[in-house]
C-alpha cells in the first residue's frame, strides 16, 4: 500500500501540527527568552523538542515553512536548518549540540538525561554518535531506494538498516526499558523520531523487516529488547505531546520513498552522503 503521490511542494500538505503536537505548539506561542525555530515534521527538530517537554523548559514555538524561511532564523542560522535554538539573543544548532546544551543551561529541570558517572555518559556518546553516522543513513538509503526489478538491492538496504538497528539495540542495558537502564537519557531522544517513524516501511517499502516475537533466531534476545524500548519510548507523555498523526506525515515521507524530496538530508542521501 502507498500513500497518493502529490505534485503540490511538501511544505503545503499540512503548514502546521495536529492531534497532540498542536495543542503543544498552541501553547507555547507567547514570547519567551529561549525560541524554537521548528518544523513540526523534522524528527531532528523532535529530538530538542523531546528535551524541552521532558524537562520542562519554557519555549517559544515558531514554525519555519522551509520554503519560505523567515529572515529572522536566516540571521540566526544561515543555512536555515531547523532545529535552531535562539538563547538570550545567541544562536544554537545542530540538533544534538542543543540537547546537550539544554543539560548544560538548565540543571535545575529535571529529569537530568545525562548519566553522573563519566564513562557512561561517554559511552552514550558513542552510541549517540552511532544513531547519527550509520542509523539514519541507512533509513534513508532504505527509505530512498528506488527498487524497479531490483528487489535484491532494496532488501539490501533493509538488511543494512537491520543490522545497524541491532547493533546500538546490542548495546542496550538488559533490563532497561531504556537504553541505560531505568531513566531515559539523551540516547534515547536522539533515536526515539526515528523509531515513531518506522511504520512508513510497512506502507511504502514492502515491510520493516523485524521478525515477530518468536521468530527472531539467533536475534530473538535483541529484537525483545528492542520491543521493549519502543514501547517505552512510544509511551513517553513528550513524544505523544509532540507528534502529529500518521496521516500529516503520508505524503512527506511518500516524497522521500519517491526519491524526490528536496530536504537537505533527501538531498545527502541521493548524493551518498551522511547526515548534511
Amino acid at each position: 500500500m502507498s500513500a497518493p503521490k502529490q505534485s503540490i511542494p511538501d511544505a503545503e500538505f499540512y503548514p502546521h501540527a495536529s492531534a497532540e503536537a498542536k495543542k503543544t505548539v498552541d501553547a507555547h506561542q507567547g514570547d519567551a527568552p529561549l525560541k524554537l525555530y521548528s518544523g513540526w515534521f523534522c524528527p531532528f527538530v523532535q529530538r530538542v523538542w523531546l528535551v524541552l517537554e521532558e524537562k520542562h523548559i519554557p519555549y517559544q514555538y515558531i514554525e519555519v515553512n522551509p520554503y519560505h524561511k523567515p529572515d529572522s532564523l536566516l540571521r540566526l542560522n544561515p543555512r536555515g536548518l531547523v532545529p535552531t535554538l535562539e538563547h538570550d539573543n545567541k544562536p544554537l544548532y545542530e540538533s544534538t549540540v542543543v540537547m546537550e546544551f539544554l543539560e548544560d543551561e538548565y540543571p535545575d529541570h529535571k529529569p537530568n538525561l545525562r548519566p553522573d558517572d563519566p564513562h557512561e555518559r561517554a559511552r552514550l556518546r558513542i552510541w549517540t554518535d552511532y544513531v547519527t553516522t550509520r542509523i539514519i543513513p541507512s533509513f534513508h538509503r532504505f527509505l530512498q531506494f528506488q527498487p524497479s526489478s531490483d528487489t535484491k538491492g532494496l532488501d539490501e538496504k533493509r538488511q543494512e538498516f537491520l543490522g545497524h538497528l541491532r547493533e546500538w539495540t546490542a548495546e542496550m542495558d538488559e533490563e532497561g526499558p531504556y537504553f541505560s537502564g531505568k531513566e531515559p537519557r539523551l540516547v534515547d531522544f536522539q533515536m526515539g523520531p526515528w523509531a515513531v517513524r518506522l511504520w512508513v516501511f510497512d506502507l511504502m517499502k514492502g515491510g520493516l523487516g523485524i521478525p515477530a516475537e518468536g521468530q527472531g533466531g539467533e536475534h530473538e534476545k535483541v529484537w525483545n529488547r528492542y520491543r521493549k524500548w519502543v514501547k517505552a519510548i512510544e509511551g513517553r507523555d513528550s513524544v505523544k505531546a509532540t507528534t502529529s498523526e500518521r496521516e500529516h506525515f503520508l505524503p512527506l515521507y511518500q516524497r522521500y520513498a519517491d526519491n524526490t524530496a528536496q530536504s537537505e538530508l533527501a538531498k545527502a542521501t541521493r548524493s551518498g552522503r551522511g547526515v548534511p
